[in-house]
């Protein structure tokens, strides 16, 4: 249960910041926050991460669907076996996913504001955040795990 409310509260986190700057900025607009470093930038984006893929709605869409269902039916049946940094990595990769998907459902694309300038090119929002998260805690997890096999 508790897996449930995180993934609740990490899409509402996602689809509020969405929402303010859909509602706040036009498309390209830019606000710095720590000039030429950080900046809130509001980026229709129209295909995946790294703005790959762009107009590919419809695969994109599918891809998407098969995952979140994947995941949820993975998390479901291993929720009693599964180690706690696995549980909540997939729990982070799976609220991103949904994150995303609703912005491709709700308005045919997906919000990107987070603009870090001068380290790295991409714009991007909390739900590739929280699926970047989902990975690394994985990543540790399969890590330690290895760890542990070996001792």
């Amino acid at each position: 249960m508790i897996y449930i409310i995180l993934v609740f509260i990490l899409v509402l986190l996602d689809q509020i910041s969405k929402y303010i700057v859909d509602k706040n900025f036009f498309e390209g607009d830019t606000i710095g926050v720590l000039t030429d470093f950080f900046h809130f930038t509001y980026v229709k984006n129209r295909g995946i991460a790294f703005g790959m893929f762009q107009g590919k709605l419809d695969v994109i869409s599918i891809a998407t669907v098969i995952a979140i269902v994947a995941i949820a039916y993975y998390l479901y049946k291993g929720r009693n076996k599964m180690p706690l940094l696995e549980k909540l990595g997939f729990t982070f990769v799976l609220a991103g996913a949904i994150g995303n998907m609703i912005d491709r459902i709700w308005r045919g694309f997906v919000i990107d504001m987070i603009d870090f300038r001068g380290i790295w090119s991409f714009v991007f929002n909390l739900a590739d955040v929280w699926i970047n998260i989902g990975v690394v805690l994985i990543l540790l997890d399969y890590f330690f795990a290895e760890k542990k096999k070996k001792k």
